[in-house]
């Protein structure tokens, strides 16, 4: 079959490949966008100049168009220089898309390898984390034990002194005790025996006090009838006593009397002493005497005498 004419051929080429590139700049785009799942900074880079690609792609497509008034030739030429234009547009974005792949599987690789890093150190850090709280463990353990044989010694130290000092107390009171009881005893048998003693002196005491009683209740009788006697006598002497001691005021009185009588007023109280005035007051009965002065017995004196 002939070829057909140059022109058209090219023309028809140039129509074929430019409805072609948009399908092929989207299959670039999605080959490059496919690994990335998490596209990064130089991903998004590549997508963008694929992009810019793909719009100056389009531009020399409609450069390529037919421009009215235009010849067949110089259409061509602009048909083949978009087309060439539109060819390296193409090498330049599939270059792009593969920099953009590669990209992508450089920072997938980056993810996984930083994503097995932090596993790895959390894996190292749970480890240690458990390492260090089984150590606590034993360690508290360890500590635990030693503060529950320390207190187990503790206790039964202080039980075994507690037993020591129980026990010797009470041996110490067991000794007081007896000793207090054979001192009981003792005192039992000599209270015992002061008793019998007592209730033998006691008897003796009894007949000695009834005889007694019996020369007492004699000597009362006697002694009764020797103060009737005397009792009689007594009222006698009192009567005479009575009598002299009136007469004794009397001559008291007749005394002070004389001494106020005389010259001097009180001087011949003054020339007694002051026994004499206590014995001149006691005869006429002057209360308060003993405490007087010899100045004030002898007002006292004279007040008497004038009463």
């Amino acid at each position: 079959m002939s070829r057909a004419h140059p022109g058209r051929w090219l023309v028809e080429r140039s129509r074929t490949g430019l409805r072609e590139m948009p399908s092929n700049a989207a299959w670039l785009l999605s080959r490059a966008l496919q690994p990335a799942r998490q596209p990064g900074p130089a991903t998004e880079s590549a997508i963008a100049e694929t992009r810019d690609r793909a719009w100056r792609m389009r531009a020399a497509v409609t450069d390529a168009a037919p421009i009215g008034g235009d010849s067949v030739d110089t259409r061509l030429k602009r048909a083949r220089a978009a087309a060439e234009r539109a060819q390296r547009a193409e090498d330049e974005a599939l270059a792009a898309a593969q920099e953009s792949k590669q990209r992508s599987d450089h920072a997938k690789q980056v993810g996984e390898r930083a994503r097995a890093h932090v596993d790895r150190v959390r894996q190292d850090a749970s480890r240690s984390a458990d390492q260090r709280i089984a150590e606590a463990r034993r360690a508290a353990d360890e500590q635990v034990e030693r503060a529950r044989s320390e207190a187990r010694a503790e206790a039964e130290e202080q039980v075994r002194e507690a037993e020591e000092q129980a026990a010797a107390e009470t041996q110490d009171a067991e000794e007081r005790a007896k000793a207090a009881q054979e001192h009981a005893e003792q005192l039992v048998a000599e209270a015992t025996h002061r008793l019998a003693e007592a209730r033998q002196l006691a008897g003796e005491a009894e007949e000695a006090a009834r005889a007694a009683a019996a020369e007492a209740h004699r000597q009362a009788a006697e002694l009764a009838a020797e103060a009737e006697q005397q009792a009689g006598a007594s009222d006698q002497s009192v009567a005479a006593a009575e009598r002299l001691r009136e007469e004794t005021a009397g001559a008291a009185k007749d005394t002070v009397r004389a001494m106020r009588g005389g010259r001097g007023g009180n001087g011949d109280l003054d020339t007694l002493n002051k026994p004499e005035l206590l014995d001149l007051a006691a005869s006429i009965d002057i209360a308060g005497r003993t405490s007087m002065t010899k100045a004030e017995l002898v007002t006292a004196i004279k007040r008497a005498s004038r009463n």
